[in-house]
């Protein structure tokens, strides 16, 4: 069920991306420092990126994990026009391959959560669906890697659709505006 939701999510993703102008790419996402265009080099990293890959970023970066995802999306859009990352997107849609140390659903939240990084900005709705979104928050809250226990430790767990509360518990803000927020809008390399 997770490939089939992932699958989607990729070509949702890159439907997006291809209806946005010159314009839209070179504006800012709800990642802080990343345009649509490094955001899109960034989700093309999950079914490329090996051990040699992740153990010479680490290096280089002096083993600060942001460091080393901000320095590859940057590198890699520049490398590569908004049509070739497009299409490394859907070449790789159904792919089961990830990154090393992750986990078979942290894909699908990259492009749940990622899809929101750039629509959101962009005043476009893209829907998240309420099953893959509920998934991906079950692992979110379970695993260390993403925070969100940390983020929830004093609040407690928000009574929220699914969609937003990934949102929240991956570091967002609230779409409905006001500060609601529980976590910061920097966290890129989910």
């Amino acid at each position: 069920m997770i490939m089939k939701w992932l699958e989607a999510e990729r070509l949702g993703v890159a439907g997006l991306l291809e209806d946005l102008t010159d314009a839209e790419w070179r504006q800012e996402t709800l990642c802080t420092g990343w345009t649509v265009q490094e955001m899109a080099a960034h989700l093309t990293t999950s079914t490329r990126t090996g051990w040699g890959d992740v153990l010479s970023g680490i290096v280089k970066a002096r083993f600060d994990w942001e460091r080393m995802e901000d320095r590859r999306a940057r590198e890699i859009a520049a490398r590569f026009t908004r049509s070739e990352l497009i299409a490394q997107i859907r070449e790789t849609a159904a792919s089961p391959k990830r990154a090393p140390m992750a986990a078979p659903i942290d894909p699908l939240v990259d492009f749940l959560v990622h899809g929101q990084d750039i629509a959101r900005p962009l005043g476009r709705v893209r829907e998240m669906p309420l099953e893959p979104a509920q998934a991906a928050l079950e692992h979110v809250l379970k695993s260390p890697f993403w925070g969100a226990r940390k983020r929830f430790r004093e609040i407690g767990v928000p009574d929220l659709p699914a969609p937003e509360l990934l949102m929240l518990a991956t570091g967002r803000k609230l779409s409905t505006g006001g500060d609601n927020s529980v976590g910061n809008s920097n966290m890129r390399s989910i």
